[in-house]
């Protein structure tokens, strides 16, 4: 089975990132997709003791096998310090210990989006290098800056030139994965 896994860097319920991802897949005509909400999947911080002690978690292989089993993943990352969230990052490890090169062959539409003028663009850089590292093509990236200015929750994207640059974006993603 093929779909279109999204889901946000973040784990917080709140998570503006996952707000964004969410709206990106109402986008995605004629697309099976997958949301998953990372607040529900509690990874602990990754050490080789962990690993050793207790193994892979369930939820952690489902988790690989979800993006095995994708065409495309559509990734919203949060900025915390201009990086990536620590809980992105420690998903990223746990899941590259599980298999080096999970990521061997997708297509990623990356995001990222935060109140301030830059809309988490360190976050976006660095997870870009990070997704490469790991065999992922990240064939379209896109910023959302000042949230809560330009993002309304029943809406999406409420400037103009901002949800034309969107819509482009999801548009060249779409046409990667077919």
């Amino acid at each position: 089975m093929s779909y279109v896994l999204a889901f946000a860097g973040s784990n917080s319920s709140v998570s503006i990132n996952y707000k964004l991802t969410k709206y990106t897949t109402t986008l995605l005509n004629n697309t099976e997709v997958h949301v998953r909400d990372m607040a529900r999947y509690p990874f602990p911080m990754y050490s080789e003791d962990a690993e050793k002690e207790n193994g892979f978690s369930n939820s952690l292989i489902e988790f690989k096998n979800e993006i095995s089993n994708a065409t495309g993943l559509i990734i919203s990352v949060n900025e915390h310090n201009s990086y990536p969230s620590a809980y992105f990052k420690n998903v990223i490890d746990w899941l590259s210990r599980l298999d080096k090169q999970f990521l061997i062959d997708k297509k990623i539409l990356l995001m990222a989006t935060s109140n301030g003028g830059r809309g988490g663009a360190g976050a976006l850089e660095a997870a870009e290098n990070m997704l490469t590292r790991f065999k992922g093509e990240v064939v379209e990236t896109f910023s959302l800056p000042k949230y809560s200015e330009n993002f309304d929750e029943q809406k999406g994207i409420i400037n103009t030139e901002l949800a034309k640059i969107h819509s482009e974006k999801v548009s060249a993603f779409l046409k990667a994965i077919s």
